[in-house]
This record gives C-alpha cells, structure tokens and sequence, in this order.
C-alpha cells in the first residue's frame, strides 16, 4: 500500500518552504488548526504536516480546513512510545484516514492518558491542592483537564509553581504510550511511512547515537529520521544525515511548532527532504 496523500500529484521547487512537524489545540499546541493553517497560508508555506500526539482522527478536519485556504497538508500524526525510562515519539506520514490499526493504537493512548490526567487530579485535589480558578483558565473544557499541559495550567494559575513537577507526578501522573514496534507495524499496514522524532533532543525523550539506533533498527523497522529540528546541534543534523545515508533511510525537517509564545513554523527547503517527498508521491524539481 503507498501512503496516501489527498490530492492530486504536484511538484515542489527545490527551495520550496515546507515543515514537517507542528502541533494544535487537538493535541498540545497553543494555536487551533485554523489559526496554524492561516499562519502558515500568509506565510507562504508549499506543504506542511500537522502532527498532533495521536490524533489522526482529525486528519479529515484538518484538510478540510487546509482545502478552505488553499493550504496542502500531509496527512500526518506523531505517536507516543518509550525505549527504555525516555520517551520516543514516532512521525508517521501519509496515513489513510478511517479506522485502522494505527487509529485503535492512538485511540488507546488517549484514552489511557485522559484516565491518568482526571486521576492526577483527583489526587492533586486530595493532597490538598484547590483549583477555583478551573472553569476561568480552562473555559473551552468546563474546567476540566485533559492533559499535562492543562494540570500545568492550572497550577500555575493557582500560584502552586514551587514544586510544581514533583508534585503532579507524586499525584501520579504517566505518559502513557503504545510499543514502538507495534506503532511502526500498524503504519506500515495502513501505507504510512514511520520517522524518529527528534532523535536527538534528550531532557527526557531519546538522544540516540549510531549505535543505539542500530539496536533500535533490529526490532523497529523505521523508515526514517527526523534529522533537522531546533532541539539538533549542527554536528547532530549532519551526524543523522550520514547515518540515514548510510543505511538508506528517509529525513525530515519539523520545527515542532506548537505556537506563539514558542518557535514558529520553520521554512525548510523541500530539497532537504526529497526522497521522503518521492516517496509521498511529491516530485521535486
């Protein structure tokens, strides 16, 4: 199966701006998919993908958002996993929408990680922790929190920043997540093609090397790496482009946007990803 790609086969100048990993309100950016495609429409940008953490229930919204602006994206979702005690998220592109492997994957995770935010905060409130403020710094949820980023929220509206950390995982808070290989598996089933995220970034997600990433390769057959992100130092882009040269992998490039206040959308040429955007069914010339 070839990954899917809903709209007609187009070409892309070598310097054409594209980016290839960013986040909205469906998952934990700052900004809603319509204001992220207005962004990036007045922008300028060619292509795009929007990778929220497993979401690719909303790939059919988003294009229908991206169709109003005349915006080409590339249906796309960034799936939860670990390796180890760190975290190790999976760009997977060019996913059929509809019901599949990948999308019961994603839907487990999130129901599993809602489950832990709504006990994290029960106990919040058990230890002693009083959130009146709910309804005002999370108005779109009724006051309710359903993820990492809302539990912070609201204790930082509440004044309760010193030991903020210890104490939402003392309450109990987990990344939930799905197995690596299983991910990759159920892309691969559904025509998609399945990258490493920000291989390098570490603070608690993976910094694989050469040799970690061969271990990794022996039961995790990714078609790729995320080898330009700002989290990279010159020496790691180039250390991953080698590696993927070596062993005939595919790159991408992703800002990791999650919206003002934080890094904007990046212009990346789509020269930096041509065999990716070939393999998508995009030519580059």
């Amino acid at each position: 199966m070839q990954p899917y790609l809903p709209t007609a086969p187009f070409t892309l100048a070598p310097d054409a701006p594209i980016d290839f990993q960013m986040h909205t309100t469906f998952s934990d950016g700052q900004w809603t998919a319509p204001e992220l495609l207005d962004h990036v429409a007045s922008e300028g940008f060619a292509l795009i993908a929007i990778t929220d953490h497993d979401r690719p229930d909303t790939l059919e919204i988003i294009q229908a958002l991206a169709g109003e602006r005349g915006v080409r994206v590339v249906p796309a979702v960034e799936m939860s996993s670990v390796l180890g005690d760190d975290l190790l998220d999976i760009l997977c592109f060019g996913i059929y929408p509809g019901l599949n492997d990948l999308a019961a994957i994603a839907q487990s995770t999130r129901t599993r990680q809602l489950d832990n935010v709504r006990e994290t905060y029960a106990a919040l409130q058990r230890n002693g922790y009083q959130f009146p403020r709910a309804a005002e710094l999370l108005p779109s949820q009724d006051g309710e929190p359903r993820q990492l980023d809302d539990l912070v929220t609201l204790m930082r509206g509440h004044d309760y920043t010193e030991g903020m950390g210890p104490a939402i995982r003392g309450a109990g808070f987990d990344w939930m997540s799905a197995d690596p290989a299983a991910i990759v598996a159920a892309a691969h089933a559904s025509g998609a093609l399945a990258l490493i995220a920000h291989p390098g970034r570490g603070d608690g997600f993976v910094r694989l090397d050469a040799e970690q990433l061969d271990r990794l390769r022996e039961t995790v057959p990714i078609d790729g790496l995320e080898a330009r992100h700002p989290s990279h130092t010159p020496e790691q882009v180039e250390d991953f482009l080698a590696y993927a040269d070596a062993h005939g992998l595919l790159v991408s490039a992703g800002s990791d946007s999650h919206g003002p206040p934080g890094i904007l959308p990046i212009k990346y040429p789509a020269e930096s990803c041509r065999a990716l955007l070939e393999r998508l069914g995009i030519e580059v010339r």
